[in-house]
């Protein structure tokens, strides 16, 4: 049985709600961390509904957040629950995604997934696994996990964003490029951007390329 995901959500700036970003935090955040960046992105994006979902689960590392699942070397989880807590996480976001697009009346086609973090993690794993294909992928500071199984199990392939800083000290730089490789190698069209002098965070001009990317997706001209 699929755990209901507690959600916020920014209203499209028109009233028309014609696309849809889903925002997905990380690890010991909750969905507010990264519903702020709705307020810039609307001003260019005004037919498009934001939302971000608490992860499943209470941080066990920090109890006033959530997280997606179990990290051994953070919390002192095995790997084996860290496993089996993205695999049930993975279903709790499909049954979320799905009932939302529902809800605010969009198509896989008019979403967005942006990650950070861990959920980078969620959004690259889950996405090319639903049936249908969603509009795009934007990933911050993140990794790709089980990226051996991708090929083999990708049913659907999205345009991908990677976004990560070069001094990011939490989830090292090289992982952009790994996930690169392996996203590539199976098939994915993806981009990439490397924020110079940023850590673990996403710094203005990130932000621009993701909208960038987001509104191409969408089908705008935003210049």
């Amino acid at each position: 049985m699929t755990r209901i995901l507690e959600s916020k959500r920014k209203a499209s700036k028109s009233g028309e709600d014609s696309s849809l970003v889903i925002f997905l935090h990380g690890y010991g955040a909750d969905g507010n961390d990264l519903l702020g960046l709705a307020d810039p992105l609307s001003e260019h994006l005004p037919d498009t509904v934001f939302v971000a979902p608490d992860a499943p689960e209470k941080s066990i590392a920090n109890p006033i957040g959530f997280q997606w699942f179990p990290i051994p070397w953070i919390d002192g989880s095995s790997e084996e629950e860290a496993e089996a807590g993205m695999d049930r996480a993975a279903e709790d976001l499909n049954a979320y995604i799905d009932a939302t697009m529902e809800a605010e009346g969009v198509s896989d086609a008019e979403t967005v997934l942006v990650g950070f973090s861990q959920g980078t993690m969620m959004a690259l794993h889950v996405a090319p696994r639903r049936p249908n294909e969603i509009a795009g992928i934007v990933g911050f500071s993140g990794r790709l996990l089980r990226p051996e199984l991708l090929a083999a199990e990708a049913v659907t392939k999205p345009p991908i964003l990677l976004i990560h800083g070069d001094q990011d000290e939490v989830v090292p730089p090289i992982s952009m490029p790994e996930a690169g490789d392996a996203l590539m190698e199976a098939g994915f069209q993806v981009y990439g951007h490397v924020m110079e002098g940023t850590g673990h965070s996403i710094a203005p001009d990130g932000l621009g390329v993701a909208l960038s990317f987001i509104g191409q997706q969408f089908g705008l001209d935003l210049g």
